[in-house]
């Protein structure tokens, strides 16, 4: 039975009804609810009341921490009690989700620890996620409301109190959704009123706040969303992305959007990111929070492009809030980019792959959150489901262990019998992203992993978080062969191309297309092809995973639509195609066999030279990589991921320094980099200038290795940052793809 008081708050009463509802659906097992205790049998108490005279027994003590719970075994009676305490209604929820956790269920059978006794409360304040009800998600705007409902549902169990919706914009007609924007936003207001949530909403402003026509439409719909919402608690305006102004002209309008808030919800506040701020501006906010903030603002959020924690915390006014806005979405052109990782996975899954990275995310939390009273993330899907409930549950207590959280949520999603060994292999998920791909053979251990857990566990077919780790682990094995035969068709090419001069150009051209070309018309891994179009169909039947723009209807390429991607050369077939049109324009059989010798050679310079492709994990042996962002590979995403351009230009990043050993102090060198726009080289701390500066993408630059410099044997490059590129987009900022050394002979 269980027991819970007669009246009840709205989050203690869907508390109950969650208990029984998600034991019904692992143990099928109906339990009856009642607000009078039992003459006999087991209990589980829930409440947040003190006492409940009705039960005619105390209520043990639980913890007055708000949000807190108790959850103890008490058998002390005829009959065991199971006690879910909440510090409050919200508690009671929690409790509840931590239950479910710590269960051993299964069909017909529901067991817990006799020893059973938790108590604890959140080190956070705030602790949720973004769930904006648009077409760029990758999955909920085709939902329904029960569906978000069961999201939510499911998130709160492991401690989340906040949502962010997205309510404004007119978007395009959007063939997925089945449920109007403005009656979905109202609903999912009316779930978090149920569950005691707080709801927030992102509001951009990108437009010129000055704009009065602009200004007056926004205010409008701010006014029209928050008598639409049943709650609202927080507006969050980002300061940039999107948005560039200055904050003499922002700042005037945050206070016109809590005007326009305060009459339905006089207690919700207005709070401001930095994001893509100068110093300046930074400075300028820092400066009128020091004056004294209104009342109706909240606090600062930081996220990508923001200002470092550490720096605004220590420039906030004490006792200000400061919200994080991480982002557990994205693996590249993000905030957190996948560190190591193989380019070929950067070609084929785009930004918003499925994504399982809970170690990373739980070293993250440790470094960031301690600066903040909480979190609610950036996210435009369920592809990063455990980063999710990873980073909320460590906002609730900072000293989970990552492995420990996984546990938990595999006992409750799939199996409690397989729970660790499961949780083992999501994290054999994310090493898969770790290093050299070519060279990582346990990617192929942890598909058969996983590939022998679904065989055990076939009752799992139908539940999307499985699908997931199963299409990760299908497409991770498949990537890697693709790789190593692609490679091989390459170096097979290259060595037609070396014999131009003996077969002559078209002769070689024709070998070297015959190789890349072998598996264009079947392609590889047939079998393992198959099924990861059958998992992504799977996908989308069981909850709305756009994995393809034709056929799913994904907002674009990069949003997790891995199924467009299977075929995607990861060689340079595509950029040689192109390069031989050009060969057969040149005038004479020398020049064109020049040519193609040179494009086989691209990467091997021959003895006592060097090449490293910047980027790339597995070909850049030279590079001294640094901590910091600004050391980091970027991956570039040209012609919606289906460029045309050499491999090694479509990832480029600046190395804190490049070394070559064992040289011949006698000998002649030179380097020569490819990239874009300027490259400040120091050779040995010297700043050297450039015999040959090309500024393109494919065009070189190259440089005299001063003799002094090699009488020690070894040379140490670095590079300068340009001076006056701060202010430009970075996607136009230079850029540095290859180095080659060069040994003259």
């Amino acid at each position: 039975m269980v027991v819970r008081p007669g009246e009840l708050p709205a989050a203690e009463k869907t508390a109950a009804a969650v208990l029984v509802e998600e034991l019904e659906k692992r143990s099928a097992i109906r339990l009856e609810k009642d607000s009078r205790w039992p003459a006999r049998g087991p209990v589980i108490a829930v409440t947040s009341a003190r006492t409940v005279p009705e039960w005619r027994r105390d209520v043990p003590a639980g913890t007055p921490r708000a949000e807190g719970f108790r959850l103890w075994v008490d058998q002390t009676g005829a009959a065991p009690v199971l006690w879910i305490i909440g510090a409050d209604a919200r508690g009671t929820l929690y409790g509840v989700g931590r239950f479910l956790r710590e269960l051993d269920w299964g069909k017909g059978k529901l067991m817990l620890p006799a020893s059973l006794d938790v108590t604890t409360s959140p080190k956070a304040s705030i602790r949720g996620h973004q769930l904006g009800f648009r077409s760029t998600a990758n999955s909920w705007d085709a939902w329904t409301v029960p569906q978000f409902e069961q999201y939510i549902r499911e998130l709160a169990l492991f401690g989340i109190n906040s949502i962010e919706g997205i309510p404004f914009g007119g978007e395009a007609a959007n063939p997925l959704v089945r449920v109007p924007k403005r009656q979905m936003n109202r609903a999912i207001t009316e779930i978090c009123r149920r569950y005691g949530m707080d709801y927030w909403i992102w509001t951009p402003v990108n437009f010129d706040p000055k704009d009065k026509a602009h200004a007056s439409r926004l205010l409008d719909e701010v006014s029209e969303v928050s008598r639409d919402a049943v709650t609202l608690t927080g507006v969050f305006v980002p300061g940039g992305d999107p948005g560039n102004h200055d904050p003499d002209v922002l700042l005037p309008f945050l206070a016109e959007i809590a005007e326009r808030v305060r009459p339905a919800h006089p207690k919700a506040k207005v709070w401001l990111s930095l994001q893509r701020f100068s110093e300046s501006r930074a400075e300028t906010v820092y400066r009128w929070l020091a004056c004294g903030a209104p009342e109706w603002f909240g606090g600062l959020v930081a996220g990508p492009s923001s200002p470092p924690e550490a720096e605004t915390r220590r420039r906030m006014p004490a006792g200000m809030k400061l919200r994080l806005y991480p982002d557990v979405s994205h693996n590249k052109l993000s905030q957190f980019e996948v560190p190591e990782w193989d380019q070929a996975y950067a070609l084929v899954l785009g930004r918003e792959a499925i994504n399982p990275r809970p170690t990373e995310y739980a070293s993250l939390h440790r470094r960031v959150a301690p600066f903040s009273d909480g979190s609610i993330t950036y996210s435009d899907g369920v592809h990063d489901d455990i980063n999710k409930v990873v980073w909320s549950t460590l906002d609730w207590d900072p000293g989970r262990d990552a492995r420990d959280i996984l546990i938990e949520y595999c006992r409750l999603h799939f199996s409690p019998a397989l729970a660790t060994e499961m949780a083992d292999a999501v994290l054999a998920l994310e090493r898969n992203w770790r290093g050299p791909l070519a060279g990582n053979g346990s990617v192929e251990a942890t598909w058969r992993w996983w590939r022998d857990l679904e065989a055990r566990t076939p009752e799992l077919a139908g539940n999307w978080r499985w699908q997931m780790c199963l299409l990760r682990a299908h497409y991770d094995a498949y990537v890697r062969r693709r790789l190593l035969i692609d490679t091989g068709l390459e170096r097979e090419a290259n060595a037609w191309m070396a014999r131009g001069s003996e077969l002559g150009s078209e002769g070689a051209m024709k070998g070297a297309m015959e190789s890349l070309r072998r598996f264009v018309n079947e392609p590889a891994e047939p079998e393992l092809r198959a099924r990861i179009i059958d998992l992504c169909e799977r996908l989308w039947q069981s909850i709305n995973l756009q994995t393809s723009v034709e056929k799913y209807k994904a907002k674009n390429a990069q949003r997790g639509a891995v199924l467009d991607f299977l075929d995607l050369p990861l060689n340079n077939r595509w950029w040689l195609e192109d390069e031989f049109a050009r060969i057969r324009k040149l005038s004479g059989e020398a020049e064109k066999a020049k040519r193609l010798r040179q494009l086989a050679e691209w990467e091997n310079p021959g003895e006592g030279s060097f090449y490293d492709d910047l980027g790339n994990i597995a070909k850049m042996p030279h590079v001294v990589r640094g901590e910091s962002e600004e050391y980091s590979p970027l991956y570039w995403w040209w012609d919606e991921g289906k460029s045309r351009a050499r491999l090694s230009w479509q990832v480029t990043m600046w190395p804190k320094a490049m070394v070559y050993e064992g040289l011949d102090p006698k000998g002649t060198y030179m380097v020569r980099t490819s990239g874009a726009g300027q490259s400040l080289l120091r050779i040995d701390g010297w700043r050297v200038q450039p015999l040959v500066d090309g500024k393109a993408m494919g065009e070189f630059k190259e440089y005299r290795v001063p003799p002094d410099c090699l009488t020690d044997g070894r040379l140490e490059l670095t590079w300068d940052k340009a001076g006056d590129e701060a202010a430009l987009n970075w996607r136009v900022q230079s850029r540095l793809a290859e180095v080659w050394l060069f040994k003259r002979k």
